[in-house]
């Protein structure tokens, strides 16, 4: 056997310690992982809350300061999910990020003045009122949607749009 041969040999059981190696660390995912956001938005958003700027428009708006620690938990269950896989890490964030929606929809679902529709109503499409198409047929947008449906205009390769 060559010398090269030899460093390329690996013990018989190899296969089976690195298939048992892979199994132990395959990543266990939570059902609801796209919740999950970037562990830097929960750093910055308890930065923000916790910020004169942000205090200031808390006492502002609700006449008092929010309390911003769950920002700072979810921030370091994030960091725990990422760095170490930490499966109740990552469920803790997932119910904070449920309760932090519904708190947010609570008023479109406690909503009982607008009936909600199934579909959009049937004539959505109708053309505009003669008044508004009389008002809008002079505008720049009338113009070239009137030259496009015309084939007259023509793609404007000459102009250029520079930010300095």
């Amino acid at each position: 056997m060559s010398k090269s041969e030899k460093q390329n040999e690996q013990p018989e059981n190899y296969t089976s310690q690195s298939s048992a190696l892979e199994e132990s660390s395959a990543k266990i995912e939570p059902e609801d992982k796209w919740m999950i956001r970037e562990c830097d938005t929960y750093k910055d958003e308890y930065k923000e809350c916790t910020s004169f700027r942000g205090r200031f428009q808390q006492y502002f708006v609700y006449g008092e300061t929010l309390d911003c620690n769950q920002w700072k938990k979810d921030y370091d269950n994030c960091c725990k999910w990422e760095e170490n896989n930490d499966l109740k890490a990552a469920e803790a964030l997932i119910q904070s990020e449920k309760k932090r929606r519904l708190e947010r929809l609570r008023a479109h679902y406690r909503n009982d003045t607008w009936k909600k529709r199934e579909s959009p109503p049937t004539d959505w499409d109708k053309p505009l009122p003669e008044w508004m198409a009389k008002r809008d047929e002079n505008t720049y947008l009338a113009q070239k949607a009137k030259e496009i449906k015309e084939g007259k205009l023509e793609n404007e390769k000459d102009g250029l749009c520079v930010i300095i």
